[in-house]
């Protein structure tokens, strides 16, 4: 079914639905996940703070045109997915990685508590830091590579690339441009199986209170994330076996509150709802789903998919993304 007439038929049929309403997992699922997968790579993109009602939630879709036209098809794109914990950077990420929420400082003088997929999986696969990364525009975001976990504290650290030089806490933030080239070059040149990406944008420019840079933002990180794309299926070791998750960290305050699209960080729908999409060999293509899910429900289906053990991880998986 055309991906156009998909959201439609959703956007109508769901007219009536609370988006508010920010339950995590509300569906009951039913289907039953196959035991092999696909799956050998994973890459997680964190476009940093843009609002769902200027994303997903614009029934027009002109500012996404890439998501629309070129990879919904591929994959399924979730109507109710939120950040459940602090709505910041940090916090954010932190859920994503280790599937946890924690008020974690949001300066990065502070390294989560548990310890990351990223810990977790090169400690079960034994293979070296250069296959899984950090590649992060906001150089705060280092604080991800280890946690303060006794027996994880300093181990099985993936490598990074994070802020002005790649050179992470303390470097200051880099232009997303220039963290796009460092992305051709370490996929290219390493080939990580696991990976995560951020992008600055449209946080940045919200936080300035400059809208039309805000909204640049959105569209430059669109191409971006189809860049990303394109090179994943061009690439023999990546092609047909790589997964792809697009999500944000968090999103801004609504219009009606007091700094608008300003700021974030309380508990309202602005900061709250956010997007996913999510597309893999393994995935159901060409679906918009109504699931109620939540960050920390990423590393989960990446441990999944990636067959290590997570047990401290409070996510689930999202079994209505596979086929």
């Amino acid at each position: 079914m055309n991906i156009q007439l998909i959201i439609t038929i959703l956007f109508l049929g769901l007219a009536s639905c609370n988006k508010t309403d920010n339950r995590p997992n509300k569906q009951i699922v039913t289907s039953v996940i196959p035991e092999n997968y696909v799956t050998e790579n994973v890459i997680i993109i964190v476009i940093d703070g843009p609002r769902y009602s200027e994303t997903w939630g614009d029934t027009s879709h002109q500012y996404q045109p890439r998501l629309v036209n070129n990879l919904a098809d591929e994959g399924t794109i979730y109507m109710n997915f939120y950040n459940n914990g602090v709505t910041f950077t940090n916090p954010g990420h932190t859920a994503i990685t280790t599937g946890n929420y924690q008020p974690i400082d949001n300066n990065g003088r502070q390294i989560p508590y548990r310890a990351s997929i990223f810990q977790h999986w090169l400690k079960e696969s034994g293979v070296d830091s250069s296959k899984a990364w950090l590649i992060t525009s906001k150089d705060k975001l280092q604080i991800l590579a280890n946690c303060s976990e006794r027996e994880w504290q300093n181990k099985f650290m993936p490598s990074t690339n994070c802020g002005i030089g790649g050179n992470g806490v303390g470097s200051g933030y880099r232009e997303d441009s220039l963290t796009f080239k460092q992305i051709e070059n370490i996929l290219n040149t390493h080939h990580p199986k696991l990976t995560l990406i951020n992008f600055k944008e449209p946080d940045a420019s919200g936080h300035r209170n400059d809208w039309n840079a805000y909204i640049e933002g959105i569209r430059n990180t669109d191409e971006y994330v189809y860049q990303i794309w394109n090179m994943i299926q061009n690439d023999s070791e990546y092609a047909n076996k790589t997964t792809m998750f697009v999500t944000n960290d968090h999103g801004r305050h609504f219009d009606g509150h007091l700094d608008g699209f300003v700021s974030h960080g309380d508990g309202c729908s602005g900061c709250k709802h956010i997007n996913l999409f999510a597309t893999g060999p393994d995935f159901k293509k060409g679906q918009i789903t109504p699931a109620f899910r939540e960050q920390r429900d990423i590393s989960a289906t990446i441990a999944e998919l990636m067959n290590f053990d997570f047990p401290k991880g409070k996510g689930r998986v999202m079994e209505e993304l596979f086929k």
